[in-house]
């Protein structure tokens, strides 16, 4: 079984992906029945949704920009889990992560296939209190729309998902409480992922 980590970051291989890899390594070692992939979508071409209705009976956009070439990835029948990976801008999700759900609404109105998908979130900030949670709960929302299973970091951590801040000394790397977050994240998506399929 696979789980994709989703990096809506603008910027590549930054705080986000960092953040990222740490939760799918968590994921990995909690379950050797895990597989994990990232996704990247710094530098891709996804526009807004246009509530255009062409995908009502299709996997397909109508818009010729990127987003088609990422249907496969993530309608791969092993998925098991997806975890989304932003960065904080003014209290919320990056404009890639909001285009990115927004146009995800193709696999609800198919059927709704991410549905009892395992779902977490993953929120770095540039400063310790910068609206993470918020953001968390705004993608979240997203995912209760696929009908998805919604986890939080899991014990001993337990709140709404990984929270992490890049502004502090040292950045991510120095943020143990936050990467703490993450592993946590990591394990419980696996741990959930592994309970619903079997």
């Amino acid at each position: 079984m696979k789980i994709i980590g989703i990096n809506c970051s603008p910027r590549k291989g930054q705080t986000t992906q960092k953040s990222l890899e740490a939760c799918l390594e968590a994921a990995r070692e909690e379950s050797s029945q895990i597989r994990t992939d990232i996704i990247e979508l710094a530098g891709l071409d996804i526009r807004g949704c246009l509530a255009c209705g062409y995908c009502r009976k299709q996997l397909q956009c109508k818009q010729e920009d990127d987003f088609n070439s990422l249907i496969s990835a993530i309608n791969d029948k092993e998925l098991a889990g997806i975890v989304i990976g932003t960065p904080v801008y003014l209290g919320s999700m990056a404009a890639q992560c909001k285009a990115f759900l927004d146009r995800s609404v193709m696999f609800r109105r198919n059927g709704f296939l991410f549905r009892n998908k395992v779902g977490g979130v993953l929120a770095v900030g540039g400063v310790r209190n910068g609206g993470q949670e918020l953001t968390i709960q705004a993608v979240q929302a997203a995912m209760l729309c696929h009908d998805m299973i919604c986890v939080s970091d899991g014990m001993n951590t337990a709140h709404f998902g990984a929270a992490l801040w890049s502004g502090g000394p040292g950045g991510i790397d120095s943020d143990e409480i936050g990467l703490e977050t993450a592993r946590n994240l990591g394990r419980r998506l696996a741990q959930v992922a592994v309970k619903v399929g079997t």
